[in-house]
């Protein structure tokens, strides 16, 4: 299935599309959800309000099926996150600069996670020609380490969740070599990376390589082979 399939196959199981009534649907939604916090935890909104001090960035895939703070039950103000297709961590895009910048310098988050997840489509995209668009211009990065060490042509499900995996493991590696990165590391901030892969069928996550520390342990190589855990 290629990207533009798998993000059309993608319905919320109770909004109906076509009118303004799924969007007066949100707005309930939130305003249930919102009564909801606060019969719970009354002081939830006012504590949101004075501070946002995550211990994590979450890089994650734009997928609407994996939503970060709820796969891992934290509440909004507990993670920093920002999400593309096919989770990438690419250096020079100034969209994931920025919020790799605010969470490092501003945050002083603790943990950096790269997150993919089995049945991407960027990843299925990405075993595919490549495309003369924005997505395979995207998608390049996913592309080499196919290229690398290829799948199958014709990718199977087996050969997408390896290149997810790899994926992953590339992107840790371009963190680690990331200035931003780097120049918190010599300023001895206590920062590492994590590459993870988040399974659809089941809710769970794994870890896919060894944390990144600081003084280098851990750095997975280039091509995104590092031993899966």
């Amino acid at each position: 299935m290629s990207l533009r399939e798998n993000r059309a196959a993608e319905k919320p199981a109770t909004v109906t599309r076509g009118d303004d009534n799924d969007l007066a649907d949100l707005f309930a939604r939130n305003q249930a959800w919102a009564k909801s916090k606060t019969l719970v935890d009354p002081s939830f909104f006012s504590r949101l309000v004075g501070q946002q001090r995550p211990s994590y960035f979450w890089i994650g895939c734009s997928d609407s099926r994996v939503p970060a703070t709820e796969i891992v039950n934290l509440d909004p103000g507990e993670m920093f996150v920002h999400r593309n297709v096919a989770n990438l961590a690419v250096e020079n895009d100034p969209n994931f600069a920025a919020a790799l910048q605010f969470a490092i310098e501003a945050l002083h988050v603790q943990h950096i996670i790269v997150v993919g997840h089995y049945g991407c489509g960027g990843i299925q995209a990405a075993m595919a020609p490549a495309t003369p668009d924005a997505i395979g211009n995207w998608l390049a990065p996913v592309r080499a380490v196919h290229h690398a060490h290829p799948c199958n042509a014709a990718p199977d499900q087996a050969d997408a969740n390896a290149l997810c995996e790899r994926n992953v493991v590339a992107q840790v590696g371009a963190l680690a070599a990331n200035r931003l990165v780097r120049t918190a590391w010599a300023a001895q901030a206590d920062l590492t990376l994590h590459g993870w892969v988040y399974a659809i069928s089941d809710g769970l996550l794994r870890a896919v390589c060894e944390p990144v520390h600081r003084d280098g342990r851990g750095v997975p190589p280039p091509d995104g082979t590092g031993r899966a855990r």
